[in-house]
């Protein structure tokens, strides 16, 4: 008879876990506290993103988050009473903003990208998974000299440590490949190897998947904690009754904390609430997925539809939709585009991020019992970090050979 493992939380990592999972012959139970799929995973931007190397702790990031205290409307905000609240986390977060965190930080989640946007073609491929999947780049946009010439600091790095190359693009070059924009652009970066999807759309296309391998999604179940035995955890405990498991994965996301005391650790994670408002395709709408990091705010065009995201907001388990933040996306969109919006407005949304202090996310054994892993605090990256996590913690599981080097992904990196 197959092993059972037990999935906690049904977002695109633990979806994607109950795929590897399955497909190498466990029998596999996924729930999640609502709907499945309904979380962060449900309405980012999408982004399936090997430039994003570099993590959110980086030398000059302490400044710019003290400055959000202060600002009304901030890319960033960080609600004061939040960072009294979890002094700890963010004084991590401060002693990993330096170069030779960054760097490791950066090796550890590039492999993670590099990883996953390989499977990504193989999974979309062999399942026939139509979720909108367009394999062109990512453009990022500047719209001030001052910022787009500072920019080439970054690519210069990217290129040198990570291989990450991009194209450059001049004012003029860059107003001919995106037509879309207003003019007098400074100019643009376009890293060839991004792709973008509809997330809600990929996680349809993974619930049909799941069922047809035979997993059983229980959804609205919350799991509260484990049933041991002799050290190893024999059932998850839910608020409908238990579930037998001789495995079991939490890929909970922001939520992951409030196990903390059943994993046997603290898993530092906070909260990081990211914004999207979403409408059919303007008239005049951008070819490529951009990037305005001047203001941190994102622009994806799907074959049915264009949202505008992004923003960080560090304000707890808030369950409010603060309709400022939905403001600053639109508003954004239209220094930067011809057509920025359109409608009607089919969703707003806000979704949490779960935010690792060293932008890295914890892969591992709990320490409350060794056939439980974590697999969470994947930060602004889950959807492009999802498909090589389920394949490490498949392996772990196994026992078998891993294809990345788990150590920096250990809950031992936080004592």
């Amino acid at each position: 008879m197959a092993q059972r493992v037990v999935v906690v939380g049904g977002g695109v990592v633990g979806a994607c876990c109950a795929y590897e999972l399955a497909r190498a012959g466990y029998a596999v139970t996924v729930l999640d506290r609502g709907a499945f799929g309904a979380g962060c995973s449900h309405a980012n931007c999408g982004y399936v993103c090997p430039s994003h190397v570099l993590p959110f702790a980086a030398p000059g990031a302490i400044w710019s988050t003290l400055k959000t205290l202060f600002q009304r409307n901030s890319p960033l905000k960080v609600r004061p009473r939040v960072a009294l609240a979890n002094l700890r986390w963010f004084l991590g977060f401060a002693r990993r903003c330096n170069a030779r965190d960054m760097m490791a930080a950066g090796r550890a989640i590039q492999a993670l990208l590099n990883s996953s946007r390989g499977l990504f073609d193989e999974i979309i491929r062999a399942e026939r998974i139509e979720c909108e999947w367009v394999s062109k780049g990512l453009l990022f946009v500047f719209q001030t000299a001052k910022h787009f010439d500072h920019y080439a600091h970054t690519d210069e790095l990217l290129r040198r440590e990570f291989a990450m190359p991009a194209k450059r693009f001049d004012a003029a070059a860059l107003a001919a490949l995106e037509p879309a924009l207003r003019p007098g652009m400074a100019g643009g970066y376009l890293y060839e190897s991004d792709a973008h999807l509809r997330p809600d759309r990929l996680m349809s296309e993974l619930k049909r998947v799941l069922i047809g391998q035979g997993v059983e999604l229980r959804e609205f179940e919350a799991a509260r904690g484990f049933a041991t035995s002799n050290g190893r955890a024999t059932a998850v405990l839910t608020n409908k009754g238990d579930i037998s498991a001789e495995y079991v994965v939490v890929a909970t996301g922001a939520w992951t904390p409030q196990l903390n005391a059943a994993l046997g650790c603290r898993v530092p994670i906070q909260p990081g609430k990211g914004y999207s408002v979403t409408m059919p395709r303007p008239a005049l709408c951008p070819t490529y997925p951009l990037i305005f990091e001047e203001h941190r705010v994102a622009v994806t065009p799907f074959a049915s539809g264009y949202r505008i995201g992004s923003t960080m907001e560090f304000a707890g388990y808030d369950e409010r939709l603060n309709r400022n933040r939905l403001s600053l996306l639109t508003e954004t969109a239209k220094l930067y585009l011809r057509d920025p919006l359109a409608e009607p407005v089919q969703e707003e949304w806000w979704g949490w991020r779960p935010m690792t202090f060293d932008s890295v996310p914890v892969i591992d054994r709990a320490p409350a019992a060794p056939n439980v892993f974590v697999a969470a605090g994947h930060n602004m990256l889950g959807l492009s970090m999802a498909p090589a996590t389920a394949r490490l913690v498949r392996e772990l599981i196994a026992g078998v050979a891993p294809h990345l080097d788990p150590a920096p992904y250990s809950l031992a990196r936080f004592k």
